[in-house]
């Protein structure tokens, strides 16, 4: 009798793991059964926003009953991303994950965010920051932008406090031995507007999101924080070259909650791979100065923990943790 329980048992067990096996490739087969949320941790009209806007919009025709871009804003984009970590592990909400995932948690600003709560998808865009003053500041080079940190109260815009672009802004008055008025937006379209509006000195965002701008002549670039010149900007200098030793940037790419089932996740890579190859996206971002720079799955998961560890060394290094 024992032994035919045993049997029974082991043969639910076995008939369970063939179910849920199916149930899981099934989910993937029928992806997506209902709506679909983007999450965006920044502003409308921001860089991140608007790559997400962008590749979403060539994507659709694969989201049946529909795909949307919702802004979730604060925190240095700490507020969206925990949104998006503890949504239905189900693929119905996918979250823009950028730098700030491995840079929040070491300002003590992250709110409980770690990168370990989410299962990366794919990396999609990299991008460095500019320098940039309104286009009729007296300061036409970073040097003259520097000499004068040395003896007035600069204004810096960023994305947010222990966001990319504030760790851009303390990276380079740490090498340049000035100090900074650090000024947190949320998200670099705020920042833009108040630059323009002449109540900051400076934005330390990316070139893609002053390009329109630049191009306008409401702003000028004082020069990149990477490692040589941005192909699409050839004539603006880094800030290396001018004696300024310093690169640092972003990435931004899709997430899901880490219990998402792998067949799951897949589908969505295989979905979001080929739009990132559309050429309406392509030549988006090529007008639009943005990098494509695509990482699968595993290869970002491991991108996220190198940069974790890298940007936890520079926060620490900066004195940028909060208490």
């Amino acid at each position: 009798m024992k032994k035919i329980l045993v049997a029974l048992l082991l043969l639910t067990l076995v008939l369970g793991a063939v179910v849920a096996q199916g149930a899981s490739e099934a989910s993937a087969d029928t992806y997506p059964t209902g709506p679909v949320s983007v999450i965006v941790p920044y502003a409308a009209g921001g860089g991140t926003d608007l790559i997400a806007r962008a590749l979403v919009d060539v994507a659709k025709s694969n989201f049946p009953k529909n795909i949307t871009v919702e802004n979730r804003t604060g925190g240095g984009g700490a507020v969206g991303m925990s949104y998006g970590a503890n949504a239905k592990a189900d693929g119905s909400v996918i979250t823009m994950i950028t730098v700030e995932l491995v840079t929040l948690p070491h300002t003590g600003t992250g709110a409980g965010l770690y990168y370990d709560q989410f299962k990366p998808i794919m990396m999609l865009n990299s991008a460095y920051s500019a320098i940039t003053v309104k286009a009729d500041s007296p300061y036409n080079t970073l040097t003259e932008f520097i000499n004068a940190a040395k003896t007035k109260n600069m204004r810096v815009g960023n994305s947010g406090v222990g966001a990319i672009w504030h760790l851009a802004a303390a990276g380079l008055a740490k090498t340049a031995g000035v100090n900074f008025n650090h000024i947190p937006f949320d998200g670099a379209a705020p920042a833009i507007t108040s630059l323009l509006g002449g109540h900051i000195d400076a934005i330390t965002v990316s070139y893609a999101e002053v390009d329109s701008q630049v191009r306008a002549g409401n702003l000028k670039v004082l020069a990149v924080l990477a490692p040589e010149r941005i192909s699409a900007t050839p004539n603006i200098p880094t800030a290396k070259e001018l004696g300024y030793d310093v690169a640092i940037g972003t990435w931004r790419g899709f997430g899901v909650p880490k219990n998402t089932p792998q067949p799951i996740v897949d589908k969505i890579y295989s979905i979001f791979n080929e739009a990132v190859k559309n050429p309406t996206f392509v030549q988006y971002m090529a007008n639009t100065n943005n990098i494509i720079d695509v990482l699968d799955g595993a290869e970002y998961g491991k991108k996220l923990a190198v940069d974790n560890a890298m940007f936890k060394a520079l926060i620490d290094e900066l004195g940028l943790k909060q208490q």
